[in-house]
């Protein structure tokens, strides 16, 4: 299967149109042209996620990450970033970056973010636009209903457990019932007022900023932090569904996923 193929059956999916203005989304290294056989997902590539990817055989790395977020000023090889490209070239691994255009595609993050707190009765948080291909309409978040109601304490052992993180941040003032939900996979503070118009009881996101957290507290809405990484969920969800793709179309070739963590925190308690 030559790389393209496999991009375009991706692209009419989830559209590069549909990521965010001025997302780096798309093929990030490699030849597209080029032949491949085995897939890793992932969510960031990384030094050690190469690594396996070599190791494996891998021919083409599937993130969610941009690899290339922002431009390299030179391609100096004593830089750990600049020697991991230089890996990649030296071993033929085509590399593709899903950002925002996945969380934004029905059936993406967010949706599988949402299906691991088993939420019910879905709306977007966020107001999208239509799918060139489909004609959805798309938008980025999720809101929607627990299946019981919970304290905050109860909701943020709920979320530990669903994401299987080792520590979360709870951003509440007085404690308060939790039924209606938005979650928003990343970094999304900035949108705790959209989680409010939708009349959340809390919000579930990434990278809470202090003054955010103020912010959310004096509004009477519960944020909880699991950190940057839940994003990790689309390592076996990426696997699912191309395995999917893969027997459908008959395709030649093996999809893996990445067995590594890219959580650049650890936890201490005291």
């Amino acid at each position: 299967m030559i790389a393209q193929e496999f991009i375009d059956y991706f692209e009419q999916w989830a559209p590069k149109s549909i990521a965010e203005d001025g997302d780096p989304v798309g093929l990030q290294l490699g030849n597209p042209m080029q032949s491949v056989k085995k897939v890793m997902t992932t969510l960031d590539v990384r030094p050690e996620v190469v690594e396996e990817a070599i190791n494996q055989k891998v021919d083409f790395i599937f993130a969610h990450h941009p690899m290339i977020f922002r431009a390299p000023h030179n391609l100096d090889l004593s830089v750990p970033q600049n020697a991991m490209y230089a890996q990649l070239i030296k071993h033929n691994i085509v590399v593709y970056g899903a950002h925002t255009n996945l969380d934004n595609v029905n059936g993406g993050m967010n949706d599988w973010l949402a299906a691991q707190l088993e939420l019910i009765n879905l709306e977007p948080l966020l107001t999208g636009g239509t799918h060139p291909i489909t004609g959805e309409r798309y938008g980025m978040g999720r809101v929607g209903e627990l299946k019981q109601t919970m304290t905050v304490t109860e909701f943020a052992q709920y979320v530990a457990d669903k994401f299987d993180v080792p520590g979360l941040r709870i951003v509440a003032g007085k404690d308060k019932t939790i039924n209606r939900v938005a979650v928003l996979g990343g970094s999304g503070g900035q949108f705790y007022l959209d989680a409010i118009k939708k009349a959340a009881d809390a919000y579930v996101t990434g990278d809470i900023s202090y003054h955010t957290g103020h912010d959310i507290i004096a509004n009477n809405l519960v944020a909880i932090d699991p950190g940057h990484h839940f994003e990790s969920i689309c390592k076996v969800k990426l696997h699912e569904l191309f395995n999917q793709w893969q027997a459908a179309n008959n395709w030649p070739i093996e999809i893996v996923e990445s067995q590594l963590s890219t959580e650049p925190f650890k936890f201490m308690m005291r």
